[in-house]
């Protein structure tokens, strides 16, 4: 069962996206979801057994986001602000890289050296614009280390620590880049997206059980909201993204996301999370 959360974010316009088939007729009740399964099936056989689907078990890919906020984030409106805007303030230099290379280390096991992103790469990755308005000042930054959950389980990556001004532990800022991503055995599902399938936006967050995970999901704003069907095999959960309850009438073209969590029959574990529009990975917003 998916469930949509109580934050909507509108998307800019720029995604060149419209919302599609706002006038079609309701889809049979707001948790009726349309027949994706055929689709769904199509993308798991594809991947299920694959080489890509072998590449993406051998490779780094996070699964959470990789900048974690210091604890008790945030103080204030203006803090979040300059959060959510990327506008950030350097007070002192920036250390150089002490070495090429990083570790990731998996707790079940196994390792894989990568190169380490340097400390201007990772600020820059933050923002760092510090333009007008509110913005979250860093007095310093040092090499650390971090968990960070990826497709093959819990990890201990390398991390930039920043600490900023006001708050008692560091802002964090994985320094790895994600692994090239291996090319998908099948391609999508077709050019344009209708109500009946939806491609999803970004992972927003697996849970720490690996029994549920949360995307990000699209709409309009002529209907109720968007759902996410799944399906899951041995090697692979696809998830099919769709819209709610089209109303007749005209919609606005503005596109919106929404989090939505979808519950697993068991763990996700090192299975492949898949968006049924696409035939690709769901990205976490670097992969």
């Amino acid at each position: 069962m998916a469930t949509p959360t109580a934050r909507t974010v509108p998307l800019l316009t720029a995604l060149g996206l419209l919302v599609a088939g706002c006038g079609a007729e309701a889809l049979g009740g707001s948790d009726s979801a349309p027949e994706t399964r055929t689709r769904a099936r199509e993308v798991a056989e594809a991947w299920d057994g694959s080489p890509a689907a072998e590449t993406w078990r051998e490779g780094y890919y996070p699964m959470a986001d990789t900048v974690q906020l210091p604890e008790g984030a945030f103080h204030n409106e203006a803090d979040k602000e300059a959060y959510m805007t990327d506008s950030y303030v350097l007070r002192g230099d920036l250390p150089d890289t002490p070495q090429k290379d990083g570790k990731v280390t998996w707790r079940d096991g196994g390792s894989l050296t990568m190169p380490l992103m340097g400390a201007r790469e990772a600020f820059d990755g933050l923002g760092g614009n510090g333009g007008p308005g509110p913005h979250l000042t860093v007095t310093g930054v040092k090499l650390g280390e971090t968990a960070l959950a990826t497709s093959r389980g819990p990890a201990t990556v390398p991390a930039w620590l920043f600490t900023l001004k006001g708050y008692d532990t560091p802002l964090k800022r994985v320094a790895l880049s994600p692994s090239k991503p291996p090319k998908p055995p099948i391609g999508p599902a077709r050019d344009t997206p209708t109500d009946d399938l939806w491609d999803l936006g970004r992972l927003v967050d697996v849970a720490e059980d690996g029994r549920s995970v949360t995307v990000q999901a699209y709409h309009g704003s002529c209907d109720d909201g968007p759902g996410v069907d799944v399906l899951e095999t041995d090697g692979s959960v696809v998830l099919s993204g769709y819209v709610r309850g089209s109303n007749d009438g005209l919609c606005t073209s503005d596109l919106r996301a929404e989090e939505v969590t979808v519950e697993l029959d068991r763990p996700l574990g090192k299975r492949v999370l898949l968006d049924a529009f696409t035939g690709r990975p769901v990205p976490n917003g670097e992969s």
